[in-house]
């Protein structure tokens, strides 16, 4: 009796402490939502709504014998990877505060650690479930191709997923001679010139198969980047490998026309392979090398590069089996004929690399002069009439945006109206940031922030101005997204862009549409540009 009384009291108690703890695990469900993907099942963290899921591989650790490789898959696990926290970022040489402005992108927070086994991306969604199939957003950050992660905190999707009800998701992956040094045109390693946006690719294939399970529409993609970011995306736009995992593309102040050629690239190669002592054959050496020592060589070849007053050599994607033709040259690539485009540009891009503040109008003169000669007093009189209150430190990063971030954006514009297909968009940003007084007018990545609908950074500020542009230019990409039309209620009817009216959303103090705007220095520059390619 007594041990049959000792039986029923343990299974009550059990059956108790059961009901007791059920509560207790609902709530941890919801905390700490669990996603099955297609690899294995993931354990995110849910905050305001919103689900996110850190560090999650979308390929094989590139260190090893996997380094200047093409991404390797990820071999599936049993039980639950916790996705809390930050994967690594690229090895990289680390960004310097002496600039204010790498100050004003918090350039210098790239949290995660840095390592080779960076192939890892970010999520943010609304419901980590196949419940819905919500527009999806991913992100390629900037930093050109040898710098920077998605881990900056411009980089956090959490606001955009919550304002736009979509999901969104960041990139980190392969970069500078990790990514793209050229071994040779022979061998396994033949296309190494092209691994880091091979790794971009590998993560759409990853967003492809497994999106749905957290709430996405593998068939509503759209891929964005500003700056290197945008660069990436225009690679992407011409690889045979990346057609049909996105629908939909913006390119923010990055068009790139052309990859390195296989020359170009070997020069970069040899100068580094020279630094290490080691030729292109020596692979299993060069798998070898601790990524410090490869990026110290690097940098002591840039810092000869500069001591002889050349500019630097860079790593970037170069021609090969998974680069078959340059991006944009000589017209809009075939493999994205379908897919709706956003092209943009900031009105004062190049201030971000100058320094000279109290720059005078003396000095602006000079520098134009040995840009285009003879015109340099009239154009100047015109950039001067166009914006009267400008600084001469404003009008010069003016002048020298206009030769080239919107050279080659009205180039890529141009090119893909002339190729016909799916519909492009242009827009140009020009209100300009509140940071130190407003000396950076409407500087390269200013746009970010906003897009992100995460106006809380320096280069914004929250303000209800900058809320109403956060909520245009966030809308517009969520539309995007959604429907292949960046066209929404938050922002006047905006057509696509076409030779005849170039039409142009300009976001400022009042956005409205306009035909053209600022043609004079759009036919100028391009003027310029046709002779000295003649």
């Amino acid at each position: 009796m007594t041990s049959d009384r000792r039986q029923f009291l343990a299974a009550g108690g059990a059956a108790l402490g059961l009901a007791a703890a059920s509560p207790v695990r609902s709530a941890e469900a919801d905390l700490f939502p669990i996603v099955e993907t297609a690899e294995g099942k993931l354990r995110g963290l849910a905050s305001g709504g919103i689900s996110v899921f850190k560090g999650v591989r979308y390929g094989a650790d590139s260190a090893g014998a996997n380094r200047f490789r093409p991404p390797q898959p990820v071999a599936p696990w049993s039980g639950v990877r916790d996705a809390l926290d930050y994967g690594n970022i690229s090895p990289q040489i680390p960004g310097s505060r002496r600039h204010a402005y790498a100050d004003l992108i918090l350039n210098d927070l790239q949290p995660g650690g840095m390592g080779e086994d960076c192939l890892v991306l970010n999520l943010w969604t609304p419901d980590p479930s196949r419940r819905t199939k919500r527009p999806v957003i991913v992100r390629f950050h900037g930093g050109g191709f040898y710098g920077g992660s998605s881990n900056n905190p411009g980089g956090d999707g959490e606001m955009l997923a919550r304002f736009g009800d979509c999901v969104v998701v960041t990139v980190n992956h392969r970069l500078s001679a990790l990514g793209y040094l050229y071994l040779g045109d022979d061998g396994d390693f033949a296309d190494s010139g092209a691994a880091g946006i091979q790794d971009l690719v590998a993560a759409l294939q990853w967003v492809s198969r497994n999106i749905e399970a957290f709430g996405g529409d593998p068939k509503r993609v759209l891929i964005v980047g500003q700056s290197g970011g945008g660069a990436k995306v225009s690679h992407l736009m011409g690889m045979p490998g990346a057609k049909g995992l996105f629908s939909s593309a913006g390119v923010m102040s990055g068009s790139r026309l052309t990859a390195m050629t296989r020359e170009e690239a070997a020069q970069a190669s040899d100068q580094l392979l020279t630094q290490l002592g080691l030729r292109r054959d020596q692979i299993r050496e060069l798998q070898q090398v601790p990524y410090t020592t490869l990026l110290a060589a690097q940098a002591q070849v840039e810092a000869g590069d500069r001591a002889r007053g050349e500019a630097p050599r860079s790593f970037a994607p170069v021609l090969g089996a998974a680069i078959p033709h340059h991006p944009f040259t000589p017209g809009a690539p075939v493999e994205s004929r379908d897919v709706p485009l956003v092209v943009s540009t900031a009105l004062d891009e190049r201030a971000y690399r100058e320094v000279k503040f109290d720059m005078t109008w003396e000095e602006v003169q000079q520098r134009l002069e040995k840009r285009v000669g003879k015109d340099a007093p009239a154009l100047l009189a015109a950039y001067r009439d166009e914006d009267p209150k400008a600084t001469p430190f404003i009008i010069n990063a003016r002048i020298v945006s206009d030769g080239s971030f919107r050279l080659g954006a009205d180039i890529m514009l141009e090119r893909r109206a002339a190729a016909g297909g799916a519909k492009t968009w242009s827009y140009l940003w020009t209100s300009p940031s509140p940071a130190f007084g407003g000396r950076y007018g409407a500087v390269h990545g200013i746009d970010v922030a906003y897009s992100m609908h995460d106006i809380r950074f320096p280069l914004a500020g929250p303000t209800a101005d900058n809320l109403r542009l956060a909520d245009e230019i966030a809308s517009a990409w969520v539309a995007l997204a959604a429907s292949g039309d960046p066209n929404n209620p938050k922002t006047p009817a905006w057509a696509p862009y076409d030779m005849t009216d170039r039409t142009t959303l300009v976001f400022g103090a009042t956005t409205a549409a306009v035909q053209d705007p600022r043609r004079y220095f759009r036919e100028y520059w391009a003027t310029r540009s046709a002779a000295r390619s003649a």
